[in-house]
Parts: structure tokens; C-alpha cells; sequence
């Protein structure tokens, strides 16, 4: 089994920094995207720290289940940032979303917090792996707003967890077995609030993904480009590929 990534941050449109980072470590095949918050630098800084941190656990732990290296590598991240919130006035209250894939031992694990995606596309499908923690999903759930009314509900930006708001977090984690032919996408809200599901599936299909991707943050950024944009694609390929 192969992997083959790629990465892309886009300032966006309407921003005038980046909040959002991204880790794409082939050689420990973990991938992260990252949508910081908080502040005139918080959100910068928060976003940094977390791929840091989960890089670092990640590299000191090889021998680590991945469900384990996800979960506690998140909460570590979590727990640098809430400390240098809470040492720096500047950076008070910031924190990260984190969208996570780690290929260990023949799996694919998926570690979310906050409203950064991960999609799944095979055999010509594409899923929803992640569930978007954020208030307007809890409405949808809820069935107190319908599907229509999300583009224009007030709160539509706001997270119900998110990394390093406090000392912990609960982190969702998922586990499939890595088959020949998934493509991963990961991505922040800068992509999914802008780009259907269904579109991101056409485009990977038709153009792959180096070039799909870069499509994808051009549309994003054509149809208004309200946020930083940042998505990672990643291809489990034959192992001679």
C-alpha cells in the first residue's frame, strides 16, 4: 500500500491572514488540517500548535495504535494551547478545529474535533466520514432548522468543540480497514461551506487529485471566498504504484 497527497492553503477572499494550517507527513502517513480561531493571532498560533504537537506525539510513539496516537495526540495539542492561552492575554481564548488521518497497521483512522471535514470517496461514492460539531448541526438534528435554512442561519459559524478552548476534549475517532482506491479529502469550512459534496466527488473523478484540488479552492474562492480554504487529499495506491 502507497499513499499520495496533496496539500493546499488559500488565504481566501475576504481574510487578511491564514488561521488555518496543515500537516502532511508522508513518511509517518499522518495528515492534518487545521482551523484556528481566536484573536488577532490566536487562531494562527493555535492552529500551528496542534499539527507541532501531533507531529511530535505521533513521531515518539510509532509503535502506538492509531486510535490511541489520534485521540491523545489531539489531547495533548489541546492542552499546549489552552496553557498558552492562559500565559499570553493576546491569546486568550483561542483554539483549532482538527480534521486527522493516520494510516497505521493496515487502517485508516480519522480524529475530528470542531466543523473541519473529512469526506471518503470509493467506488465512485462519496461520505461524510466526520460529524461536523457546531450549533447549526445540533439544530439540523434537532429538526429545529431544515437543510434549506442553513445558508442564511445566524449561528451557522459556531463550533460546540473545538482544541484547546479548554484543557480537554472529547475527540471522535474512526477506524477502516485502508483499501486500494480510497481517496481521503480533508478540509476546513472554507471548502465545505462553500462546495457540495457531491461537487468535491465530480471533480476528484474527473481531473484527480493534484488538479481537482487547486479547482476546488479556485470555486471555493470564485463563489466568494468568505474564509482561509485548506484541504489535504490523500489516494491509498498499490503498493507499485
Amino acid at each position: 500500500m502507497k499513499i499520495g497527497a496533496f496539500a493546499r492553503t488559500d488565504i481566501g477572499m475576504k481574510r487578511k491572514i491564514n488561521q488555518d494550517a496543515f500537516l502532511k507527513d508522508d513518511a509517518m502517513r499522518l495528515y492534518v488540517v487545521a482551523d484556528g480561531m481566536g484573536g488577532h493571532r490566536g487562531g494562527e498560533v493555535a492552529s500551528q500548535l496542534a499539527v507541532d504537537v501531533m507531529r511530535k506525539y505521533c513521531q515518539d510513539h510509532p509503535a502506538v495504535e492509531g486510535r490511541e496516537v489520534l485521540d491523545k495526540g489531539i489531547n495533548l495539542s489541546c492542552q499546549e494551547i489552552y496553557k498558552a492561552a492562559n500565559a499570553n492575554e493576546d491569546l486568550s481564548g483561542m483554539g483549532t478545529t482538527v480534521a486527522s488521518l493516520l494510516f497505521r497497521e493496515g487502517y485508516a483512522y480519522v480524529g475530528q474535533v470542531g466543523d473541519s471535514r473529512t469526506y471518503l470517496l470509493h467506488a465512485g461514492g462519496i461520505w461524510q466520514v466526520t460529524e461536523d460539531h457546531s450549533l447549526v448541526n445540533e439544530e439540523l438534528r434537532a429538526g429545529r432548522i431544515a437543510p434549506q435554512e442553513v445558508a442564511n442561519y445566524q449561528f451557522k459559524n459556531v463550533i460546540t468543540r473545538s482544541v484547546g478552548y479548554e484543557a480537554q476534549v472529547v475527540v471522535d475517532v474512526y477506524r477502516r480497514r485502508a483499501r486500494v482506491g480510497d481517496t481521503y479529502v480533508l478540509c476546513t469550512d472554507g471548502l465545505s461551506g462553500l462546495v457540495g459534496i457531491q461537487e468535491i466527488r465530480d471533480e476528484l473523478q474527473k481531473n484527480g487529485a493534484e488538479v481537482g484540488l487547486n479547482n476546488l479552492i479556485g470555486l471555493a474562492n470564485a463563489r466568494g471566498g468568505d474564509d482561509n480554504i485548506t484541504a489535504l487529499v490523500c489516494e491509498v495506491l498499490p503498493a507499485e504504484a
